[in-house]
């Protein structure tokens, strides 16, 4: 499985990129958003994960503008914050609550999020 990781706070984007990458995931990291969406490639991952409070481009703006360039992509959304269900539900309508996870969160929680 491909998985893109985009997260501002470098340790926790080392972290997880060696993390997932032990556990026979092929990861692709970036510390800046808009970096992330220059590059983005439609068709290639399977999976992303974002970080929700970024600079420059928060973590929902980013998802935004990927599913205008690959709509079948999944997504993961991490936050530290509380994220309100009914107001991310009426502003994107395609992610799964379910898909929001909160921050700090353990590889192991991680890999089940994603496996499941």
């Amino acid at each position: 499985m491909k998985i893109l990781i985009v997260d501002d706070e470098k340790d926790i984007l080392s972290s997880l990129k060696m993390g997932l990458e032990r556990n026979g995931f092929q990861v692709y990291a970036y510390s800046e958003p808009l970096k992330a969406l220059a590059d983005f490639k439609p068709n290639t991952y399977d999976l992303l994960i974002l970080d929700s409070k970024m600079p420059n481009m928060r973590g929902f703006e980013l998802y935004r503008e990927i599913r205008k360039k690959d709509a079948r992509v999944k997504v993961f959304i991490l936050t530290a914050f509380e994220i309100n269900s009914t107001d991310t539900q009426e502003f994107f309508p395609d992610l799964d609550v379910k898909n929001i996870i909160q921050k700090p969160v353990t590889l192991a929680q991680l890999i089940e999020k994603i496996n499941a």
